[in-house]
C-alpha cells in the first residue's frame, strides 16, 4: 500500500492541476486539457505538492520531527525555485521567442518550436499553491490518520 503522505501529496498536485485547467478556461475562455499536465500557471502544483507533503509529514510524525524538518526545507527550496529561478527562465524564453520571430536572419521556421514561456510562477501563484497544499495536507491527514 502507498504511504498516506504520498497519496495526500498526489491529491494536492492533482487538485492544483485541475484548478489550473478551470482557471485557464475561465480567464481565457478556452478549455485546454493540456493544463492537466503542464507546469506554470495558477495555482502552483509544485507548491501544493510539497506543502501537502510537509504538512502531512508534520501531522503524522510530529511538527518537531526530523521528517517534517526535511519536508519543510524541501518545500521552501521548491517554492523559491518556482517563484524565482523558473520564472526568470520563462521571462528569458519570452525575449528569445520575440527575437526569433522578428530577426530576419533567424526565421522561426528554422527552429522546431517556440521555447516554453510558462515555466515558473509569480509569488502569488506559489502562495496559492502553498495554501492549497496545506489545506489538502491537513484534510488528507485528518482523514488518513484520524487526528
Amino acid at each position: 500500500m502507498l504511504s498516506p503522505v504520498l497519496l495526500i501529496s498526489i491529491a494536492a498536485w492533482a487538485s492544483a492541476q485541475g484548478l489550473k485547467m478551470l482557471i485557464s478556461a475561465a480567464v481565457y475562455r478556452k478549455f485546454d486539457i493540456a493544463y492537466l499536465t503542464t507546469g506554470g500557471g495558477m495555482p502552483s502544483s509544485h507548491s501544493a505538492l510539497v506543502c501537502a507533503a510537509a504538512v502531512s509529514c508534520g501531522m503524522s510524525a510530529g511538527f518537531d520531527s526530523s521528517v517534517f524538518a526535511v519536508a519543510a526545507v524541501v518545500a521552501f527550496v521548491v517554492m523559491y525555485d518556482a517563484a524565482h529561478v523558473r520564472r526568470e527562465t520563462g521571462e528569458q524564453a519570452k525575449v528569445l521567442n520575440y527575437i526569433l520571430r522578428n530577426w530576419e536572419e533567424f526565421k522561426p521556421e528554422n527552429f522546431e518550436r517556440d521555447l516554453k514561456e510558462l515555466i515558473g510562477h509569480t509569488p502569488l501563484q506559489v502562495a496559492v499553491g502553498a495554501v492549497l497544499g496545506v489545506a489538502v495536507g491537513l484534510l488528507g491527514s485528518w482523514l488518513a490518520f484520524e487526528i
